[in-house]
């Protein structure tokens, strides 16, 4: 899919709603994640810090850093993924202070350029937004299950069951719609309470473990496309098996290095003689290590 005709605006969060259209996001981290996703034609991507567990290694996303953060979300950026990019505000930098919390968002968007922030929480992050939006930084809600909260949650656990939590729920979306937020992340909560919010709210939901009933779904890359083996949420849909293919990639690199079989002739240097141009695009310059490399040059 042609990236330069997607569009850069978070425009199209509110458009596709009232179009009665589905919204795609995808959680990026690098340059070649941010590709696939873009290229794959996600409506947007988000950093989140999910980053923490799935590239990182953490058991939560407690320990993600705003200079973590920062570096993921610029290699998402220098991909041009040509579609809006939102960045999970790691947990720390919005508890503070609504002061340190603007200074910590506008840093981010400065460094990095992505289009929007996200952070979790309801109504306790009213004074939170509020300085957020003054500051010209969109900002996405994200209720139900909190990652950022596990310790407080005893877990990570479906919310929102019962009369009372869901109401309750159902309130604080309300809320960040009226607080400005221009989507809002519904994680692990009831499928018919998702549903019933996603039509009440005049902003997008976007789910994920929240069923099919939301404005749109956001998955985690490493997930969507099998990269982990193990254990997985029941709201995943691996849509491919990636790990099982890189597994037996890396066994058959193995295999041939042992057995002297690569490098052969083809990946030796010789003289190249005169290099073919590269193709013409409209992309920027991408590839693997030293992929643009000028043999004549050697």
């Amino acid at each position: 899919m042609a990236r330069r005709n997607k569009p850069l605006s978070l425009d199209v969060f509110g458009r596709l709603k009232a179009g009665g259209r589905k919204i795609v996001v995808l959680t990026a981290y690098d340059v070649p994640s941010a590709s696939i996703a873009a290229d794959g034609g996600v409506d947007a991507i988000l950093v989140g810090d999910s980053l923490g567990m799935v590239v990182l290694g953490y058991e939560n996303t407690l320990p993600v850093t705003m200079a973590q953060m920062t570096h993921h979300c610029a290699a998402v950026m220098r991909a041009g993924p040509r579609v809006p990019v939102i960045a999970d505000l790691p947990y720390g930098s919005f508890h503070v202070s609504v002061q340190e919390t603007v200074r910590q968002a506008v840093q981010l968007v400065k460094d990095t350029g992505v289009n929007a922030v996200k952070l979790e929480g309801g109504r306790v992050r009213k004074d939170m937004i509020a300085a957020l939006l003054d500051a010209e930084v969109p900002v996405m809600g994200h209720l139900g299950l909190t990652p950022q909260s596990v310790n407080r949650l005893g877990g990570f656990k479906v919310q929102g069951k019962g009369g009372e939590a869901a109401a309750r729920l159902e309130e604080e979306a309300h809320f960040l719609a009226d607080a400005g937020c221009f989507a809002l992340v519904l994680e692990c909560v009831p499928a018919a309470l998702a549903s019933r919010i996603s039509a009440r709210l005049p902003i997008p939901t976007i789910g994920i473990g929240a069923g099919a009933g939301c404005d749109g779904q956001v998955l985690v890359f490493h997930d969507l496309l099998g990269l982990y083996e193990g254990a997985q949420p029941r709201f995943v849909k691996r849509y491919a098996d990636l790990g099982s293919v890189a597994r037996e990639a890396v066994r058959r690199y193995g295999e041939e290095v042992r057995a002297g079989t690569f490098p052969g002739p083809e990946h030796a240097f010789g003289d190249p003689g005169d290099p073919e141009p590269a193709p013409e695009t409209d992309q920027a310059p991408r590839g693997g290590y030293l992929a643009q490399m000028d043999e004549a040059q050697e």
